[in-house]
């Protein structure tokens, strides 16, 4: 089963370059937790801290396709390192503005501004996209790595920056993102062999990647998606405590993000034979499946073992959703339209944690995973009436 994962790294640099991603994209984990850790540590109420972190959130599903658009025409290095040094400034803004009491709109100004971050996963998707661009199965490797990425990121990310926050000092955690953004991104701008030629072509004149024929309906899937993970944590966290065991909340979810990951490592290494846009389709409709028996959760073992299989869904939609894209957008426009992606997810995952956490206070703890269900059927829904349209796009 590894072999396939040691080929993806045969060209020289991959293996650079995939790690310096990965320390640029911790960061991406880190902010919003380390941010409401460290507003609470100072005396901030939860809505005050809520919001600001809600507003960085927001701003980098806003403004990352267009950072993301600027690195399709004029390269990643030329782009990266000049919006993660806004980033990383606006980041230490608002720990000065946190520690000596400012007033709340310059953490506001100051979150937004942090928004600028680059979306490391779309640029790591892109250098593998263009060195193994000639291999349809090692390229779906490659994803099925990143999602694996993906999962430990937001599994480390938020621990480490808690633990900082409260273990050092209240800045710690957003400080630490922003080292390990610069130095992350630093290193990945150093690999330049491994760097995807700009591409001036005239589809650039006809308007942005949103205009590529399937893209908008994949983002609003990913979006549903995401609203689907976002949910299952905050409903998760509700009903361990409903029943007396909230520190239990973090090793529940863990068992969701393992069985993510265990399901993408092995899908990683299975040659697909069915068509992209079918493979998406199954997927999507397992994940609504799988995710459906959390409205009848018994107890807390049970629901263990009933994350564990929904997570399994989770990780082979993410990485045929990306497949697609790599298949839908041109060259010129891949590492906008990946971003477009991601931040739909980012959204999604938002509109989770508000609309789960205002269904278990309403509701009860139970009621918060009728936000996944519900979210996971619309996901599916999508597919289902985008597939003429997908089918078409794929088959240009």
């Amino acid at each position: 089963m590894l072999a396939d994962y040691r080929r993806i790294f045969s060209p020289a640099g991959s293996m650079l370059f995939c790690a310096a991603g990965f320390v640029a994209r911790v960061p991406l984990a880190m902010i919003s937790v380390g941010t409401v850790t460290m507003l609470s540590q100072l005396g901030s109420e939860y809505r005050l801290a809520g919001s600001v972190s809600a507003t960085q959130a927001l701003a980098t599903a806003a403004m990352g396709p267009q950072v993301s658009r600027l690195v399709d025409r004029h390269g990643q290095r030329r782009v990266v390192v000049p919006a993660m040094a806004v980033s990383v400034a606006a980041i230490c803004g608002l720990v000065l503005c946190a520690r000596y009491a400012a007033p709340d709109w310059t953490l506001y100004i100051a979150a937004a501004v942090a928004g600028c971050m680059p979306s490391m996963g779309a640029l790591v998707r892109s250098r593998w996209a263009e060195i193994h661009r000639a291999s349809q199965h090692l390229l779906h490797t490659a994803y099925s790595l990143e999602s694996l990425l993906d999962e430990v990121i937001y599994v480390v990310g938020p621990i480490l920056a808690i633990t900082l926050s409260t273990g050092v000092s209240a800045e710690a955690g957003p400080l630490a993102a922003a080292v390990l953004l610069a130095v992350g991104v630093m290193l990945f701008a150093g690999q330049q062999r491994t760097e995807p030629p700009v591409r001036p072509e005239p589809l650039r004149a006809q308007g942005g990647a949103l205009r590529t024929p399937g893209l908008g309906l994949l983002a609003l899937t990913l979006t549903s998606v995401g609203a689907t993970y976002g949910s299952v944590e905050v409903a998760t966290l509700a009903f361990a405590g409903a029943h007396h065991h909230k520190a239990l909340s973090g090793l529940l979810l863990g068992a969701y993000a393992l069985g993510s990951c265990l399901a993408g490592m092995v899908f990683g290494t299975i040659r697909p034979r069915r068509e992209i846009t079918w493979r998406l389709l199954i997927s999507v409709w397992v994940l609504a499946l799988a995710t459906a028996p959390l409205l009848f959760v018994p107890g807390l073992a049970a629901l263990s073992a009933m994350l564990f299989v929904a997570g399994m869904s989770l990780a082979p939609t993410l990485i045929n959703t990306m497949e697609l894209v790599s298949r839908l957008a041109p060259a010129a426009l891949l590492t906008e339209s990946i971003t477009w992606i991601v931040s739909g997810l980012s959204v999604g995952m938002a509109l989770g944690y508000a609309v789960a956490g205002w269904a278990a206070d309403a509701a009860g703890a139970s009621a918060g995973y009728r936000v996944p269900c519900s979210a996971a059927l619309l996901a599916a829904l999508t597919v289902c009436l985008a597939m003429p349209r997908l089918s078409r796009a794929v088959a240009r």
